[in-house]
């Protein structure tokens, strides 16, 4: 354990004139390319790690932190207002962003959005500072039955509540996880599914599909519905009443325990590598709207919801850091491209980085503080801009993102091969929601198909083909329980509902 001396140093390293700078640069670009669909905090920090070699450690790490944490707030942006998330994991967050928008009440909307996430986030970085090292042993301890476990609920849950049609999101799931199939055997290591293109060799590009989805389908539906007068993409009310543009103490108090509730969904899902801030903001949202005295506000622009997903996907940055800092095993992309950065000036991130980089470890905690309190700073004089940027004509702005989609997915996902795989699940996430089947319950199927193989596939050569082996894994077998109940509960009030309609 680190000396109280090495803990304060550390902190202070972070408050130099430099590391501050360098922290606020990246929140402010974080929140552009976060604000911009097709971009992205990913592509950003992929681009910035070569250029931080010549940096401090700490004003490297820390530019790629404000960076990722700057995306997660920009993010939400275009989410609630143009219903084109500039991250995936705002998806979810436009499901009652975006209806509140289009009420009027656009700047209620993204304000939310900030404190939400930074409330979050900060929660999730004291739970980081405070508890780190049995939160780590906690996710050493989860095995692949608790992890497939685990899955199995967190499938339940989604795919029961983001639709009337409990089949629907089975469909949506099963042809998420037959997407995620394509590519290389997990466990052979021999290729499927490929179809003689080598560049599925590693998989169907995250990037394409997730922008091709949620953005490429969304705006040509825009494009093909703008008239040949200019049209503003969000219409910005004027004269509005005080409390339709800002975010009351009492509004914000009201959704404490939805921000709790999402801030410790966010955490602990956090800190169990590969599940990611996408699952925790839906498994948020879905918890919140079982919870709710009244569901059926839900979708049409409810601020708890957005306070559910916001709170959620930020708390998942700080708690993806504990397996990185302790385990040296990163959580997400934006986890493993820090430990890239950390690689880079010769650190190796693992058990012992405690006792050995005392100072650099504290020093990054003080950065990730202080980027919250960039994100509140930075977002609350910025939010007014994004909002007037992506208030331009709509002809104007959905031109932009299209191009910048194309451009974001020809850098990160092979070339022309990305752009045709972009523009074919664009075309499949509109027969889709034609069909009512849910595109983003596809999306997190796709997400999390790799790390559900891989668990499913060690859990049967755990039971060998004997079932009763599961007594031996209390905790898998309690949430596959709890998963199989759920289901069945979700079942059920679904037909309930479509009887009453």
């Amino acid at each position: 354990m680190p000396e109280l001396a090495i803990i304060l140093a550390g902190l202070g390293d972070a408050f130099t004139p430099a590391n501050l700078f360098f922290v606020f640069a990246g929140v402010f670009v974080g929140q552009f390319v976060g604000a911009v669909p097709g971009i992205g905090p990913i592509m950003a920090m992929a681009i910035a790690i070569p250029f931080t070699f010549g940096m401090d450690p700490l004003a490297g790490i820390g530019f790629l932190v404000g960076v990722n944490k700057g995306g997660l707030v920009g993010g939400a942006i275009p989410a609630v207002l143009l219903n084109t998330p500039g991250t995936p994991d705002a998806a979810a967050t436009a499901l009652d962003g975006h209806p509140l928008a289009r009420q009027g009440k656009p700047l209620k909307a993204t304000k939310m959005a900030l404190y939400s996430s930074v409330t979050g986030d900060t929660f999730s970085d004291i739970v980081l500072i405070t508890v780190s090292a049995p939160l780590a042993l906690l996710a050493l301890r989860m095995g692949p039955v608790e992890v497939f476990g685990l899955m199995l609920l967190a499938f339940a849950v989604i795919s029961g509540l983001m639709g009337r049609s409990l089949v629907k999101g089975i469909i949506a799931i099963a042809l998420g996880l037959l997407a995620a199939m394509v590519g290389t055997d997990p466990e052979h290591g021999t290729p499927r599914l490929y179809f003689g293109q080598f560049e599925l060799y590693d998989g169907i590009p995250l990037p394409a599909i997730a922008i091709g989805m949620l953005a490429i389908s969304e705006l040509l539906r825009r494009l093909s519905e703008s008239r040949r007068e200019v049209n503003p993409a969000v219409r910005l009310p004027r004269g509005q009443p005080r409390e339709d543009s800002m975010v009351s103490w009492h509004e914000y108090w009201a959704c404490r325990f939805t921000l709790a509730r999402g801030a410790v969904i966010g955490t602990l899902l956090g800190a169990l590598p590969g599940i990611g801030s996408t699952a925790a903001a839906f498994m948020s949202y879905a918890t919140t709207k079982q919870a709710s005295r009244d569901p059926s506000s839900f979708g049409k622009g409810n601020i708890h919801g957005i306070a559910a997903t916001e709170s959620a996907n930020s708390a998942v940055m700080g708690a993806n850091m504990i397996p990185l800092l302790t385990l040296g095993i990163p959580g997400s992309v934006g986890a493993a491209l820090i430990i890239s950065a950390f690689m880079i000036h010769g650190i190796q991130p693992g058990p012992f980085l405690f006792d050995t980089q005392g100072r650099l470890i504290y020093g990054l905690f003080g950065a990730m503080l202080l980027a919250n309190l960039g994100n509140l700073i930075i977002g609350q004089f910025g939010l007014r801009f994004w909002v007037r940027v992506v208030s331009a004509p709509e002809s104007f702005i959905f031109a932009s993102a299209l191009l910048m989609c194309f451009v974001g997915v020809y850098l990160t996902s092979g070339g022309l091969f990305g752009i045709a795989v972009m523009l074919a699940f664009a075309a499949l996430a509109y027969v889709m929601t034609t069909l009512g089947i849910s595109v983003v319950v596809f999306i997190i199927a796709f997400f999390l198909g790799p790390r559900l193989e891989v668990s499913l596939s060690q859990t049967l050569a755990l039971l060998n083909g004997d079932p009763t082996k599961l007594l031996n894994y209390p905790v898998g077998l309690v949430l596959a329980l709890i998963a199989l109940v759920t289901t069945v509960f979700l079942a059920r009030r679904n037909n309930d509902r479509a009887d009453q309609t």
